[in-house]
């Protein structure tokens, strides 16, 4: 009895500590897989941060990209209008506003404007002496013939003829060298401004005091009159001076060729 008692103990005393020591070891395993599943939430949350802050950046850069493409927008447009505002300013109708003017001593000038206070469409400095024109002119009919020669770039094919910037000249007939084109800068404007209330007819300008640049001490000489424009193609323009007092036939012709 006494020895059946104590194998009842210890049997009893071997189930505990197999209950306490299955306890003990369950315990750790609980406490690892709590520790296992902080880390795994951590884990999530780090990969959240990372989709968001990469969101976050791409959302900065569109708005960036958003905001340039905007801005070049705008540019090209306000580009587009001021460069349709000077084309509508400097652009030639059929009915267009000539003049020739030059100092006593010097060379023609050429210019054709929409209206006497508008900018300049073609202004070109003919290597002709001025008396020389005013003498052809007294003898009869001129005609004034500019060739130039088309461009093989693609590029400068796209240019308008009024643009071109070099001409061979020749008057009736004979060749008087070349003529450049030139752009209206202060002097000529002080001129055109002097010619603007005039809008048809021919006379000399007071010289301008010495010291003021070309022509010092030298007379402007001017003829301003209605000119008819023709244009043929891209390649050829003609202008004829309407002279109401002529028999028909204009006393100055200009042609324009690009050859």
């Amino acid at each position: 009895m006494a020895k059946s008692s104590q194998d009842s103990s210890s049997k009893r005393h071997f189930h505990w500590t197999n209950k306490v020591s299955s306890e003990d070891e369950e315990a750790p395993s609980t406490f690892k897989s709590c520790s296992n599943t902080s880390e795994e939430e951590q884990k999530m949350k780090d990969k959240l941060k990372v989709p968001a802050a990469e969101s976050r950046n791409r959302l900065s850069f569109t708005r960036k990209k958003l905001q340039s493409v905007a801005v070049s927008r705008w540019r090209s447009v306000l580009t587009a209008i001021a460069k349709n505002r000077t084309e509508s300013q400097q652009s030639l109708g059929p009915r267009v506003v000539g003049t020739l003017f030059g100092y006593r001593r010097g060379h023609v000038h050429f210019v054709f404007q929409k209206e006497p206070n508008s900018t300049p469409a073609f202004l070109i400095e003919l290597a002709t002496p001025i008396t020389g024109l005013v003498q052809e002119m007294a003898s009869g009919l001129v005609r004034i013939a500019l060739e130039c020669n088309k461009e093989a770039n693609e590029e400068k094919r796209t240019r308008r003829l009024l643009e071109e910037p070099m001409w061979r000249t020749s008057c009736n007939g004979k060749k008087s060298g070349f003529a450049s084109k030139k752009e209206c800068g202060p002097k000529e404007w002080k001129i055109l401004k002097a010619l603007e209330p005039i809008s048809m007819g021919a006379g000399v300008l007071p010289a301008e005091k010495e010291g003021e640049g070309e022509g010092d001490g030298d007379e402007i000489m001017y003829m301003r009159a209605k000119f008819e424009r023709v244009v043929g193609s891209r390649d050829s323009e003609a202008f004829y001076m309407m002279n109401p007092d002529s028999n028909g036939a204009p006393e100055l012709s200009l042609y324009l060729l690009r050859v």
